[in-house]
């Protein structure tokens, strides 16, 4: 075989991108976004059960039970996961129009709180959800009557809610119902219980999105809103965020952070890394974001056909949320990358 001829007067470039990305040594060390542990929380549904049932649309994760959320406490701790996010599966029994159950010291959540406690100590942060989606009998965040999500009635049983998870040892609340005026009426009751040391992370920029079916299914609230159609209300779309806007999330996350928000959220993560980036560069507070049950679903069931690489595609897509400024993401993934990532270390 002949050499390549290269014309007489060929101008050569003088800057090749290609040569720092020749070795996979030379590749890691120029890495802009470096992906850790230190960066996921993981979120655990936890249920009422003598046993762990999988949930059918999210292969690989679990209703747990108490027993499974304080072994997976204790394997986040082992595995340098900072923190666990609990969504509690309550029985039809507890649901009801008042959501009263929200605000029951002994109720699922509570007792999830303080058998981490008990397991890790402070060792591994515990964020409670706080939202009444769980725990009404219509499936939606807010008080419902005549077809209408209440605000002002729904922040206070918000605010019982809170309290009730802070008692029980809970270290972050993270309400994420999407109503008005929510995050300082949080704050000043935690504050007024003596509670100041109870950090807010508001689910500030929360889309009204088709990415959360597996999730609605994990916790049983698919059928409580069929429930809430009947009754005049079909979607979420007067209280979460629509897709279209950009500009408005930056207001949404303007009023929390006023309110007195430690940190933010945006929801769901992959369908608005723009905004993610935008809230970043806005506010400089750390930002969090969700990768939601429909995009880890989406990228196990690619992987289950043989499509793609699933770990590959798992890690990408956890540090392009990341790189697009996100401080910490809320993923399923995050047991499996950190498992990854200390295998490597070791290597």
């Amino acid at each position: 075989m002949s050499e390549p001829s290269i014309p007489p007067g060929t101008a050569f470039p003088t800057t090749r991108p290609r040569r720092l990305r020749q070795h996979a040594w030379l590749r890691g060390m120029v890495a802009e976004t470096v992906l850790t542990p230190a960066d996921l929380v993981w979120p655990l549904f936890v249920h009422d059960a003598a046993a762990a049932v999988p949930v059918a649309a999210m292969p690989g994760v679990d209703r747990l039970t108490l027993d499974g959320v304080r072994r997976a406490a204790a394997e986040a701790a082992a595995l340098s996961i900072p923190a666990v996010a609990l969504f509690p599966v309550v029985d039809p029994r507890h649901k009801s129009d008042d959501a009263a159950h929200a605000c029951d010291d002994d109720n699922l959540a509570c007792r999830a709180v303080r058998a981490i406690r008990a397991e890790t100590g402070g060792a591994v942060g515990v964020v409670c959800d706080v939202a009444l989606d769980p725990y009404t009998s219509h499936g939606h965040d807010g008080l419902l009557a005549d077809g209408q999500i209440l605000n002002d009635e729904t922040v206070e049983v918000l605010c019982r809610q809170s309290l009730s998870l802070a008692a029980a040892g809970c270290h972050v609340v993270a309400p994420s119902d999407m109503m008005d005026g929510r995050v300082g009426a949080i704050r000043r009751a935690l504050d007024a219980a003596g509670r100041q040391d109870v950090c807010i992370l508001s689910y500030a920029a929360k889309y009204a999105s088709a990415f959360y079916g597996p999730f609605r299914d994990a916790l049983g609230s698919s059928a409580a809103l069929d429930a809430g159609a009947k009754r005049g209300i079909a979607d979420k779309k007067t209280y979460q965020m629509d897709v279209a806007n950009g500009d408005e999330a930056l207001r949404e996350v303007g009023l929390d952070v006023a309110e007195g928000a430690d940190m933010v959220m945006v929801k769901p993560a992959g369908t608005a890394l723009d905004v993610i980036w935008r809230v970043k560069r806005a506010f400089g507070l750390p930002t969090l974001a969700y990768q939601v049950s429909g995009e880890y679903a989406m990228i196990r069931a690619a992987a289950g056909h043989g499509w793609i690489d699933g770990a590959r595609a798992a890690a990408e897509s956890v540090l392009v949320i990341k790189r697009a400024g996100a401080d910490a993401v809320l993923t399923y993934f995050a047991p499996e990358l950190a498992r990854a990532m200390q295998g490597s270390a070791a290597r």
